[in-house]
């Protein structure tokens, strides 16, 4: 097998995870046979009134407050997500939510309609409006811990995931992730596959910033019947490219882009497609993270054996 390790060492990038190519990996296995484990990313979160964020007008982003944007943003958990939970409902799909610890906190319906359906929890930050970035690194493990027993309080559950707001970090994130118990980061949006951070203990699994309703409808501007089209041709080279190794499928959505009323059919026909395939493995971020540990430790027993 060729080296194909690079020559440089940059502390920024290697000493997180090391190259991998991923026709040079063991072969992946899912449950069942399956060949594409496929979940939802299902972005519940809180945005303060007093800072600029995520928006549909620029021209009045940089205002504060800004009821265009910010009322754009909120009626996500107030009508959005309800929607999105009907058509999950519908194709028995449970969500891994990317929950902010005040969402949990602010909007209990929504975390009572989850634990109802064992969706799984991803700690997601304190609010969409606080980033990691800068932050020195007692005050980012202070940070961290509180978010993670405000989650675990509200859903009576401890978050094994964690995505970060707009999935900042700084170069300490990984390490105090791992020494609060958490098992793995969705941040590194590089690969179609989980695989071991050099952190002890803590995995990289996949998520997306493309296969993003925030990314596709507001950014790329592209319409529902191009939504569908692009799911079917994401599962549709997932699956081929998975004949002998699984892939991951993740579809990031937030209840204020896709939960939109002009929109939900188009997810249902986008779940519709995912749901039935013979070849898929409807799960969590949880569970993805799970199964990848567990049968790669066994792996490393095998070998040590």
């Amino acid at each position: 097998m060729p080296d194909r390790t690079p020559t440089d060492d940059h502390p920024s990038h290697q000493r997180l995870y090391e190259y991998s190519p991923i026709v040079d990996r063991p072969p992946l296995r899912w449950p069942g046979g399956a060949r594409v484990a496929f979940y939802v990313g299902l972005n519940v979160e809180h945005y303060r009134v007093d800072r600029p964020a995520t928006s549909i007008f620029p021209d009045t982003a940089p205002l504060v407050p800004d009821p265009l944007n910010y009322g754009w943003r909120d009626y996500g958990p107030r009508i959005g997500f309800w929607r999105v939970l009907e058509s999950l409902d519908r194709h028995g799909v449970r969500a891994s939510v990317m929950l902010n610890s005040e969402a949990g906190q602010r909007y209990p319906a929504l975390v009572e309609a989850g634990l109802e359906r064992d969706w799984a929890w991803v700690a997601h930050g304190r609010n969409n409006s606080t980033f990691q970035a800068g932050m020195e690194r007692e005050e980012e493990r202070r940070y961290l811990a509180e978010v993670v027993h405000d989650i675990a309080r509200v859903t009576s559950r401890r978050p094994r995931g964690w995505l970060g707001p707009a999935l900042t970090e700084t170069f300490h994130t990984p390490e105090l992730l791992a020494e609060a118990g958490l098992d793995y980061v969705l941040d590194w949006t590089n690969d179609d596959q989980p695989y071991r951070l050099r952190v002890p203990g803590l995995l990289g699994v996949p998520y997306s910033v493309e296969l993003n309703d925030i990314n596709l409808f507001v950014g790329g501007r592209v319409s529902g019947p191009e939504f569908v089209r692009i799911v079917r041709d994401q599962l549709d080279r997932l699956v081929a490219e998975s004949a002998h190794s699984g892939r991951v499928f993740p579809l990031a959505l937030h209840p204020f882009v896709i939960g939109q009323a002009f929109r939900q059919r188009y997810l249902d026909e986008a779940l519709a497609l995912v749901a039935g395939h013979p070849d898929v493995w409807l799960t969590t971020s949880d569970e993805i993270a799970a199964h990848y540990a567990a049968g790669t430790a066994a792996a490393r027993t095998g070998a040590a054996a």
